[in-house]
């Protein structure tokens, strides 16, 4: 189908607010009923942090593949579910669509498909603390994308897996997995993935605490944003530019783009962000003495935390919020 492959090559370009304008254009066509035209719109609506449009196509694409008993459809809408359920906070509806998922490309033989549920899964298994189960995921992911060759996903899994490195401390590891990252993405050369593994580069830079390497990191991180157009992407950048300006003790540009970051993150309903960027500005406040302040943001940092399962994030910020 013209459309179909149309939106194909939009996504596959990083345009995703043009793949989304040209479903829209379509009004009620019959190709904008057809699954696999709402599933690619879907997937542009999510990358653009427009999580109510995602879901409702989602869903609508998942309930006609499971109509016409087509598995490899509903495996690609059940993963798609299951991002925009971990994006929300959901983790138990994400952990479930992506294991079903997973299954299904086990079962359909479905490479692609196997390596970014096994990544999906393995980011849960992570935030969870389920250290062994996320290591084994992520090794799976990128076992497939190599041999497939597909270098957005290799990055997207390296990305993952540097997190996972940085928050244990094991900096050699995570330096090494955030530079192999950064390394496909620039071969890719698509501003949104190069803008969230340049943020992340910088993270790393700050928790080693080199903030002038990351004030650079962060000048490169900018520019891809703006250039994706994806708020979300942006606001991700904001939190990495608070957590500098946190360690260089300047608390009120801390607390400017931690907020600035919150919002958006409120506004698309990105859960682990607006966490994240709470406990961020929780520590500002606090070092401002702005106390009342402070607890109001330590109190939607910690019940954010506790929603997602995400233990060792919550005692990292209790034990920051004690030093």
């Amino acid at each position: 189908m013209a459309v179909a492959q149309a939106l194909r090559a939009l996504l596959a370009e990083g345009r995703f607010q043009d793949a989304l304008e040209r479903y829209r254009e379509l009004g009620s066509a019959p190709d904008s009923r057809w699954p696999d035209v709402q599933l690619l719109a879907a997937t542009a609506a999510t990358r653009l942090g427009d999580l109510d449009r995602a879901t409702t196509l989602a869903v609508e694409a998942l309930v006609q593949f499971r109509t016409r008993g087509d598995s490899d459809g509903r495996m690609r809408a059940l993963n798609l579910l299951g991002a925009i359920h971990w994006e929300r906070g959901r983790i138990a509806e994400a952990e479930r669509c992506f294991g079903e998922a997973l299954g299904l490309a086990r079962q359909l033989n479905d490479s692609l498909l196997l390596a970014r549920t096994s990544n999906n899964l393995a980011s849960v298994a992570h935030l969870q603390g389920r250290s062994d189960q996320a290591a084994g995921l992520f090794r799976e992911a990128l076992l497939a994308y190599h041999r497939l060759g597909d270098r957005r996903g290799t990055a997207e899994t390296y990305h993952n897996l540097g997190f996972a490195y940085r928050q244990a401390g094991e900096w050699r590891e995570a330096e090494g997995a955030t530079t192999n990252a950064v390394r496909h993405a620039e071969l890719v050369g698509e501003p949104g993935l190069l803008a969230l593994v340049l943020g992340a580069k910088a993270e790393l830079s700050v928790e080693r605490n080199d903030t002038a390497l990351a004030e650079r990191e962060l000048e490169r991180a900018v520019q891809y944003a703006a250039q994706a157009g994806d708020a979300v992407g942006r606001a991700e950048v904001h939190r990495v530019q608070a957590l500098n300006a946190l360690h260089r003790g300047a608390w009120e540009v801390a607390l400017f783009h931690a907020e600035t970051a919150r919002t958006v993150a409120v506004e698309h309903d990105s859960a682990l962000l607006a966490a994240e960027c709470a406990g961020i500005a929780a520590r500002a406040f606090k070092a401002m003495g702005k106390t009342d302040e402070a607890q109001d943001r330590r109190e939607r940092a910690e019940a954010g935390f506790r929603q997602l399962g995400a233990t060792s994030l919550l005692e990292r910020l209790q034990q920051d919020l004690r030093n």
